[in-house]
């Protein structure tokens, strides 16, 4: 008697079941389907009968024409990695109504908050504080607040206001800036319905204290800021990348940090690993963080939890809720690089 469970071929690289799954979770996700577990690359060679078969695919793996035909029950691809790829033909994809989906949500707020962090760290300059301590040169009380700021009623910026741009404002809710937004691909009232105040970029880093940038990587704005949009900001801002690297001209920041006119944090970077000489390791005024900022145990099982009710949801013919569905317009413009380390 054949096995009426729907199949699903896991390919998540570089996340695994074990990591987006509880144990509790993946005998959920074993008692409702047949999982047939393969290499990101050897899902298009896989047997007709596997690929025919096919409900739902946890990862994105290359897809071809030619792979895509083969796999007539296909309903949903689930992005467990969070950047939408440019390795199978979304019109095919599209037309077939086959849902492409991401977990990417569940990193929104844990990176929001260690933006947070970012940026009280360098207005109140906190690691430079700390390592002075340490070195015995310290200075107390309000000597020790040459060029410390508050947060609290600063000019803030925020730039691309998906789900982490507005996790963003949320944290910044108890603050009470004057917060303005650029997003070319929302619109103005979407982000007046947030509490903020839909601006220009030329505006956003004209007048910012302390500058957000959230914005996924595009066709439109890869390396979009330069050295002429760190040159427009305000002296002595702070300059917070969340998102991905590739929407900076990495060098050009640096040396914004370097010759003092404003104070950056990254999470994100040009390559990653970075090797052991690049020189923003030693760069004074720039926070680093190695790409940890939404790598926490909690984001990782909450895709498992949002994975597991949307195939629930499509398997009773209703469309995906929890994950966030690629679309047709935006789709092919997206430039984000894969991440290789969790």
């Amino acid at each position: 008697m054949s096995d009426p469970r729907p199949l699903v071929i896991s390919a998540p690289e570089p996340r695994s079941l074990d990591l987006i799954f509880t144990p509790g979770q993946r005998a959920a996700l074993n008692a409702r389907y047949r999982l047939v577990e393969a290499g990101a690359e050897a899902v298009a060679r896989l047997p007709d009968a596997v690929l025919a078969q096919a409900r739902y695919i946890i990862g994105q793996p290359p897809l071809d024409e030619a792979a895509l035909a083969r796999m007539i029950s296909l309903r949903c691809i689930f992005n467990v990695e969070s950047n939408l790829f440019l390795n199978m033909p979304y019109d095919t994809v599209f037309a077939r109504g086959i849902h492409v989906v991401t977990t990417g949500a569940v990193f929104a707020q844990p990176v929001a908050e260690i933006g947070l962090g970012f940026a009280l760290s360098l207005l109140r300059q906190i690691p430079q504080a700390d390592a002075d301590f340490r070195a015995g040169r310290e200075r107390w009380g309000g000597a020790g607040n040459g060029k410390a700021r508050l947060l609290t009623g600063a000019e803030v910026g925020i730039l691309g206001f998906g789900d982490l741009g507005r996790a963003v404002a949320k944290v910044l809710t108890g603050f009470q800036p004057r917060l303005r937004v650029c997003d070319p691909w929302l619109a103005p009232s979407q982000i007046r319905a947030a509490g903020a105040e839909p601006a220009d970029l030329e505006t956003v880093l004209a007048t910012s204290d302390v500058l957000f940038v959230t914005a996924s990587v595009t066709s439109e704005n890869e390396g979009f800021l330069g050295a002429r949009a760190f040159a427009a900001m305000k002296p002595g801002a702070a300059f917070l990348l969340l998102s991905r690297a590739g929407v900076v001209d990495f060098d050009a920041l640096m040396a914004a940090v370097a010759r003092g006119h404003i104070l950056a944090a990254s999470d994100v970077y040009p390559e990653e690993p970075l090797p052991p000489d690049h020189p923003v390791r030693s760069l004074e005024g720039f926070l680093l963080s190695a790409h940890r900022a939404g790598a926490l145990d909690v984001a990782f099982t909450r895709m498992g939890d949002m994975v597991l009710e949307d195939m629930a949801l499509l398997d009773k013919s209703l469309p995906p809720q929890l994950c966030k569905r690629a679309e047709r317009e935006t789709v092919s413009r997206m430039r984000s690089k894969p991440v290789s380390v969790n």
